[in-house]
């Protein structure tokens, strides 16, 4: 009688609010957000943010921080993807892999790990080797049966 034939599906709404925690605040678990977040405390768990992480001097962060754009002053044990600038303060103690677009060190700032940049993050579940492909613009000529047969033996 009061149906209604569209789908329903959860809206996610763009949040231009951000969320703070605090220095002396410990938050044990994931923390997932569309808006922005601004932490001086600690996190125990994976960062989610679908906009800004502004990580301060005091905070500290012990898995995963993901975001769009990223600013970095305190200590992170774990691995970071930004999609667009990574900015690492003075204060700034990284150990875990990076992946950004765009990133900015700061003189002061310490980083322990490896760095992929120019990638999107989605990108970044590709395959990485330190070795580049060996281009050769010469003809090899297969080898014949009888030449592999030998090599073998």
């Amino acid at each position: 009688m009061f149906s209604n034939n569209q789908d329903k599906k959860p809206k996610v709404e763009d949040s231009s609010s951000t969320s703070n925690i605090g220095k002396g605040t410990t938050i044990q678990g994931d923390i997932v957000t569309t808006g922005n977040i601004s932490v001086e405390g600690e996190v125990k768990g994976n960062v989610n943010c679908q906009a800004k992480v502004a990580l301060g001097s005091s905070s500290y962060v012990e898995g995963k921080v993901m975001a769009e754009n990223a600013i970095i002053a305190g200590e992170i044990q774990g691995s970071i993807e930004v999609g667009e600038l990574l900015t690492l303060k003075p204060t700034a103690v990284i150990h875990g892999d990076i992946t950004t677009n765009k990133l900015i060190v700061e003189a002061g700032a310490t980083f322990n790990g490896s760095c992929r940049m120019g990638v999107s993050v989605s990108e970044s579940d590709l395959p990485y080797t330190d070795e580049p492909e060996e281009k050769t613009d010469e003809y090899v000529e297969p080898e014949s049966e009888e030449e592999a047969q030998s090599r073998t033996l």
